[in-house]
């Protein structure tokens, strides 16, 4: 028998992470980072999942946004689709809700949309519990439990669920104040609950703060007291963000950012909250080497919160360059790391890698990526 999906695809999604604006809700922003040569990133990572749906084609059928909405990504793939709604050049989130209420109305086995947080938010305003939900990882923020960790993920989640072979959880909706979060602020609210098959391996998790006790502040000090002395002269260092890579500049006596991409060079900041051209130009011709720290509860070190270290950055520094910093209170949460850049190539490579991460002061353990 035939399985019925939704499909809505958030055209805007992403486009302020490699820009560092942290991200695209709102005309405004939208603007700002169009205006800074942002890129659409929506319709590559909705064709990626589309792509994947290849073996189970012929026992599914889509119902699917108007235009950029969905229709052009299912299309493009090759496939057949029933479409909702107005072709339109430009959309909102109403469109978003207002598709997702015809998806709704007209009954399916599980809805699937390309977005981030905000996106999330729009679907469950509609559909609160009444139908499944599952997010294919597109935004700069997604810190909600209902997204794949990556888009051919994303994919085998829908074929399994649609064998019967996976349960449903309720999943929370997550978003934050982006007003505050590029000002270096983390207000992150709940919204509500949506239902969504869960698979632990494939489905991301909450994302969990880092704990503000004195036994944590004393391992993030003894990490970036080493790091430090391990930096070498004439090489640009790429420190993502978080609280253990800002320990770094506050023991460098520099105003690293919380929760953006900062440059070192022998010691010294150099460049603040840059972007991924930022970051491109500043690393012509050096040696560069990338410090991050894996998310909370999720695990993820590059394609959330800091898309500025594009596949392009990462590619030009070189998987050998890449220094991972986490406390062992962060990674008691984690079983390994995770990445999804964007680019499956640089994901698939780094697979094939187990990192080693500083945990204390020269003390390190392996870590494999999933």
């Amino acid at each position: 028998m035939l399985k019925t999906i939704g499909f809505i695809v958030n055209p805007i999604a992403g486009m302020g992470g490699a820009v560092g604006l942290k991200g695209t809700d709102g005309r405004t922003i939208l603007n700002r980072a169009k205006a800074l040569g942002a890129k659409p990133i929506a319709s590559t990572r909705a064709k990626s999942f589309l792509t994947e749906l290849e073996p189970i084609k012929e026992s599914i059928r889509l119902i699917v946004g108007a235009g950029n909405l969905g229709e052009d990504e299912a299309r493009s793939c090759g496939l057949n689709c029933t479409v909702l709604g107005t072709r339109k050049e430009e959309t909102t989130a109403e469109d978003t809700k207002e598709i997702a209420r015809k998806i709704q109305e007209a009954g399916v086995d599980l809805l699937v949309f390309c977005g981030g947080d905000g996106t999330a938010r729009d679907i469950q305003s509609v559909v609160n519990t009444k139908l499944p939900v599952l997010g294919v990882p597109t935004g700069v923020k997604m810190h909600s439990a209902v997204f794949a960790v990556e888009p051919r993920a994303a994919a085998r989640i829908v074929a399994e669920f649609l064998r019967g072979e996976l349960a449903l959880k309720e999943g929370e909706i997550m978003d934050v104040d982006e007003n505050a979060f590029r000002e270096g602020r983390v207000s992150a609210e709940l919204y509500g609950y949506v239902l969504t098959p869960y698979e632990p391996h494939l489905i991301q998790g909450n994302k969990m703060a880092s704990p503000t006790t004195e036994s944590e502040m004393q391992n993030q000090a003894a990490i970036a007291i080493y790091v430090i002395e391990n930096m070498k002269s004439d090489i640009v260092y790429i420190v993502g963000p978080g609280t253990t890579t800002r320990i770094i500049g506050d023991l460098l006596d520099a105003k690293k950012t919380l929760l953006g991409v900062d440059l070192f060079f022998n010691k010294e900041l150099i460049a603040s909250d840059v972007n991924e051209e930022q970051i491109l130009e500043k690393i012509k011709g050096k040696t560069a080497q990338i410090i991050v720290t894996p998310i909370g509860g999720q695990g993820f070190i590059f394609g959330r919160g800091n898309q500025q270290i594009s596949p392009e950055v990462i590619r030009q520094v070189g998987l050998d360059n890449i220094i991972v910093i986490a406390t062992e209170g962060k990674l008691r949460s984690l079983k390994s790391l995770r990445v999804d850049t964007g680019d499956p190539s640089i994901d698939d490579a780094f697979r094939e890698h187990y990192l080693r991460v500083i945990t204390d002061y020269n003390i390190g353990r392996i870590i494999r990526v999933e």
